[in-house]
């Protein structure tokens, strides 16, 4: 009883020191930032300026705002930059306790999610932002003078880095489900119609009310499944639980 209250207790003080080392990067980051958080915001404005029409500006409506805007973006960029380290401490909290084969696994999964992640956001400010800001430029009624706050737009562009990151992470959802029985890339396939429409109603529910950020947001959600279910018959094969069981035991 003694030895496993003090291993526990162990884990408990590793887990606490992989946090803190995890808090720590990401106060590094900020704190090395916070000079340019002006300019961080300036640049993450470019895509909606770039589309408004001339005499067109950003406004701050409430005192505060034009200080507590940019101070949030660059902590949530901080977040971003050390997402890497962060998982890498959790890797290293978890990887004692995991089989040669499922570290195998791991390490590429945790690279893999973190290079999607950052591929989502960046494809949401490269492609999605342009399209999605002109066309809501476009259709302003007569007379109306475009004057977006700055706080409403940061929580729009968060939301729409938010969804397009955790979409792009489609592949290593399905090769989890894969690599755990929850499912197969057979059975997958066969719902394809379902992941469709699936794809889309997630769109419209993650993107502004507009078909082309919805549209833009299902497409690449459809291609990454395509991706997954691949890599997963690859990694996997397409045979039933009990094949594989079968397959385990002769090795």
């Amino acid at each position: 009883m003694t030895q496993t209250s003090h291993t526990l207790f162990d884990h408990l003080l590793e887990l606490r020191t992989r946090l803190l080392k995890a808090l720590l990067s990401v106060l590094v980051i900020f704190c090395s930032m916070i000079y340019f958080a002006n300019d961080i915001y300036e640049y993450v404005s470019k895509p909606l300026l770039a589309t408004m029409p001339e005499g067109g500006q950003m406004i701050a409506t409430d005192v505060a705002s034009s200080f507590f805007a940019p101070f949030k973006l660059t902590i949530v960029l901080a977040v971003f930059i050390a997402m890497p380290y962060i998982l890498y401490q959790l890797w290293s909290f978890i990887a004692p306790g995991l089989y040669r084969k499922e570290k195998r696994l791991i390490a590429p999964l945790m690279f893999g999610s973190t290079f999607l992640f950052y591929s989502g956001i960046a494809f949401s400010y490269f492609v999605v932002f342009p399209l999605v800001f002109s066309f809501f430029t476009s259709v302003a009624p007569a007379g109306v003078t475009i004057a977006t706050d700055i706080s409403s737009y940061l929580d729009f562009v968060l939301k729409l880095f938010f969804a397009f990151g955790i979409a792009f992470e489609i592949p290593i959802a399905i090769i989890l489900m894969c690599w755990t029985g929850f499912t197969d890339p057979q059975s997958l396939r066969k719902k394809r119609p379902y992941i469709v429409v699936g794809a889309f109603v997630i769109g419209m529910l993650l993107t502004p009310p507009d078909i082309i950020s919805q549209t833009l947001l299902a497409i690449p959600m459809l291609i990454l499944f395509e991706v997954g279910v691949f890599i997963a018959a690859m990694q996997f094969g397409d045979t039933n639980d009990e094949d594989i069981d079968d397959a385990d035991r002769t090795d």
